[in-house]
């Protein structure tokens, strides 16, 4: 037998007294007092009190009282004002009487407990995911991530994109991260890879004449995972014929606007804050920095210019930088342990060290007191700002190892002061990235991708200073947290070649890996430009949450697994030879 559900669990309320309801859920709780039996019956939209007593017939009631965790059930009943009201249900003014009952499916004790503060570990949760997913949290985070999702579909459409689907099985090609490839059956000893973006084949909708493009769309990337990545992940993607830097950007603000207003209830002023990747590192050691807080670097080669201290003496010898951050009010917040703590942290950023100069009512005090008069202190402490109460971190190294360490750190102080707001929301572009940077090999590499297009007043830098060229290049960020990235894209098939030879490719690899879109190019390409967001990452930012498997339905682990499916998993031994594959260990 199944009922027709009329309402669900959490839309009841007082207005709906005396009305004769159906509900189907999951029993949360039973709770057996004789001839009387409570269930806290639960669906996707939260708890229903449903009470059975002596008004229903003998054998509802024997079934009522058979009732376990999880069994999944229907019942019919009327609401009822509740005579003692929980104030912690959105449904505690009200209650279901029943008058008849069936169960669907008898439930085994769960492994985990579902409700939210369940402190279960993450692995038990990944493993029985279906049961997770029941939770309220996390039924509320899939319908929010929908809402954006819809949001989004709405708002393109109005604007005049559509919606295009691009192939999955693609050819491999380098865009920066591992692929996942697919070996071929038919074409035996060749691969397909999944695609890390549509990048190529959106410009090549641009070339067929589609003008304005959005998918939401799956990619991948074999790459080391962390809190704000999977190995598949969905993105929001988008390019617009005939179109710059200012047209893509006045359009996403008005689809961030929108997302903000319709999905949190947030008016978010538009347009947002610009700046440019050279301002940002020299400020905030970050491309996509965190402006909720006050905490600036400041840069301190003159203040050290002929110390006798060696370590800094050192690196201003070797074209090195000295920057610090000044945090305020914070002195005696940090004790010894805190900052050897932090010392430990930003040598992950290859820092060899911390200094750090705390300036207090009583007086100055430093980690290299014994190096610097007290009045060389305070020169320092006079550069960086610094208060009465306020205490001074400092890194020397590269201009990178700077960066790094004090971008990280900024952000670590401020999150331990409690100075990071999950209900402020901080939208910032950065624009005019460096069009190439080096890897630790010394090759030239494109910081976003090769069909970037550089700044175009700019092209004699190729041939002078390749390093300082900019491009038309521009990221969305959100609290510390790079949303998307876009740029304008080259459509001129002799500036495309340019690029590839920047990069050191000869022309039969640009035939290879990127001969059908230079061919394209050579059939009347239009000017086209483009940004792709996170989806996992926007939703997970706007819910507070800290990591983006609580916004995936079917998340991987640390590991790059499947704990419900148990993937990735061997292939048998047939299909493996009807592939041509032969599997040998890896060195």
């Amino acid at each position: 037998m199944l009922y027709k559900r009329t309402h669900m669990c959490g839309e009841l309320r007082l207005a709906d007294e005396g009305k004769n309801v159906v509900l189907n859920g999951w029993v949360a709780k039973a709770r057996s007092l004789g001839g009387l039996v409570f269930v806290d019956l639960r669906d996707k939209t939260g708890i229903t009190q449903v009470t059975f007593n002596e008004d229903v017939p003998a054998e509802i009631i024997e079934m009522a009282k058979s009732l376990r965790s999880e069994y999944c059930i229907g019942v019919k009943g009327t609401v009822k004002e509740r005579s003692s009201k929980n104030s912690n249900l959105p449904t505690g003014d009200i209650e279901v009487f029943a008058d008849d009952l069936v169960i669907y499916s008898k439930s085994e004790t769960p492994p985990i407990y579902i409700k939210d503060d369940d402190n279960v570990d993450d692995n038990l949760r990944l493993k029985y995911r279906y049961l997770d997913l029941r939770k309220q949290k996390m039924q509320r985070n899939l319908t929010f991530r929908h809402k954006i999702a819809k949001c989004c579909r709405d708002y393109f459409d109005e604007n005049g994109f559509t919606e295009v689907e691009t192939p999955m099985l693609i050819k491999p090609t380098p865009e920066g991260a591992r692929d996942y490839i697919v070996p071929s059956r038919v074409h035996n000893g060749s691969f397909y890879a999944l695609p890390q973006s549509p990048q190529m084949f959106k410009q090549l909708l641009m070339v067929g004449g589609t003008d304005r493009y959005m998918q939401i769309v799956k990619c991948f990337r074999d790459e080391d995972l962390r809190a704000d990545r999977q190995p598949e992940f969905t993105q929001i993607d988008c390019e617009m014929s005939f179109a710059g830097v200012d047209d893509v950007i006045e359009m996403q603000e008005g689809f961030l606007r929108r997302v903000m207003k319709e999905v949190k209830g947030i008016d978010v002023e538009t347009p947002f804050p610009r700046m440019t990747y050279a301002e940002a590192m020299e400020r905030y050691g970050s491309d996509k920095p965190d402006t909720r807080f006050d905490i600036e670097l400041q840069k301190l080669n003159d203040v050290f210019e002929g110390c006798g201290f060696e370590v800094f003496t050192k690196t201003l010898a070797e074209g090195g930088d000295i920057r610090g951050i000044c945090v305020p009010g914070a002195a005696s917040e940090f004790s010894r342990k805190k900052i050897d703590k932090l010392v430990d942290e930003v040598k992950h950023y290859g820092a060899k060290g911390l200094v750090w100069i705390k300036y207090e009512e009583s007086g100055i005090s430093s980690s290299v007191g014994k190096f610097f008069s007290e009045d060389e202190l305070r020169a320092v402490l006079d550069k960086c700002g610094a208060n009465a109460g306020d205490i001074v971190f400092i890194v020397s190294g590269t201009a990178k190892v700077t960066y790094d360490s004090l971008g990280f750190l900024r952000r670590r102080v401020a999150g331990q002061l409690g100075l990071l707001d999950d209900n402020q929301f901080n939208f910032l572009w950065v624009v005019d990235f460096p069009m190439f940077e080096q890897d630790e090999d010394g090759n030239i590499k494109a910081m976003h991708h090769p069909f970037t297009q550089p700044k175009l007043d700019e092209l004699y830098k190729l041939d002078t200073d390749i390093l300082s060229l900019n491009a038309d290049a521009y990221d969305i960020v959100l609290n510390g947290v790079e949303l998307g990235g876009g740029s304008v894209r080259i459509h001129d098939k002799d500036l495309q070649a340019r690029m590839f030879r920047a990069l050191g490719l000869t022309d039969e690899e640009c035939q290879e890996k990127f001969g059908f879109l230079i061919e394209a190019f050579k059939y009347g390409a239009p000017p086209h430009a483009g940004l792709a967001y996170g989806l996992d990452r926007l939703v997970m930012l706007l819910l507070g949450e800290k990591s983006i498997r609580e916004v995936i339905a079917f998340p991987k682990n640390q590991n790059a697994e499947c704990p419900v499916c148990e993937a990735p998993a061997p292939a048998g031994e047939g299909q493996l030879e009807e592939l041509g594959i032969e599997l040998v260990a890896a060195e």
